[in-house]
Formats: structure tokens, C-alpha cells, sequence
């Protein structure tokens, strides 16, 4: 499947250039790939937008994780709501509750770097 069918969501999306959650979502636009984001703050990079509301957002092919575990809790339930086809866990993310939940639902679970995995053509 090629990046352009891998709508992500990017969880813990930043407007600061030095948070990994805005490179990535710079890194999977320049790589074609749909973004929407969820976010602690309103804001936007490049064309995404970035929500402080989670949103029923449609045909999440991937999650990554810019949030740390104890700040996954209310995302749980949502996460698993929109039924995405995996959910990358980037250094600092590793959540056991949520992998095991996730797997068990059909949801493959990567513990990697989005970033790494864009650079390396592996997303």
C-alpha cells in the first residue's frame, strides 16, 4: 500500500518546529500522506489542522503517538473508536494497556519512530 491510502492521525500534534509531533506531520504531508491531528492547543501546520477536541475522524489508516502513557488514558477509547489499522508508538509512548487492547481488536502495534520509518521508506 502506498503512503497516500495511509491517512494518519497524528495524537499530541504541535505548532512548535521542535516538537517531533510538527516534524512529522511535516514529514508524512511532504511524503503525500492525508494528517489530521489532535493536540492539547488549536493550531495548524502547513495545511493541517490541529484540533483540541478528539473528532470522529473517518478511514484512519495509522495513530501515532506524541503523548506519553499517563496522557493516553482519555484517549483509549477514542483511539480504539476509529478503528485504525495500527498505532505506531514513538519513543516515550509505550503503552502496554493500549497495545494489548489494540491487538486484541484486530490493531497492529508498532513501537517505532514515525520519523525514522518515513526516512527509511518503511511507513
Amino acid at each position: 500500500m502506498n503512503g497516500k491510502n495511509k491517512k494518519t492521525l497524528v495524537l499530541g500534534g504541535s505548532e512548535n518546529p521542535e516538537r517531533y509531533s510538527n516534524m512529522a506531520i511535516r514529514l508524512l504531508r511532504k511524503n503525500g500522506i492525508e494528517v489530521v491531528s489532535v493536540g492539547t492547543k488549536m493550531g495548524q501546520v502547513l495545511d493541517v489542522k490541529i484540533t483540541n477536541t478528539p473528532e470522529a475522524f473517518e478511514e484512519i489508516h495509522t495513530v501515532t503517538l506524541y503523548v506519553g502513557p499517563q496522557n493516553q488514558i482519555p484517549y483509549i477509547d477514542y483511539i480504539r473508536g476509529l478503528k485504525p489499522k495500527r498505532i505506531i508508538f514513538n519513543p516515550g509512548t509505550e503503552n502496554d494497556t493500549l497495545r494489548h487492547l489494540a491487538e486484541s481488536e484486530g490493531i497492529e502495534t508498532e513501537e517505532a519512530c514515525t520519523l525514522v520509518l518515513l526516512n527509511l521508506g518503511q511507513y
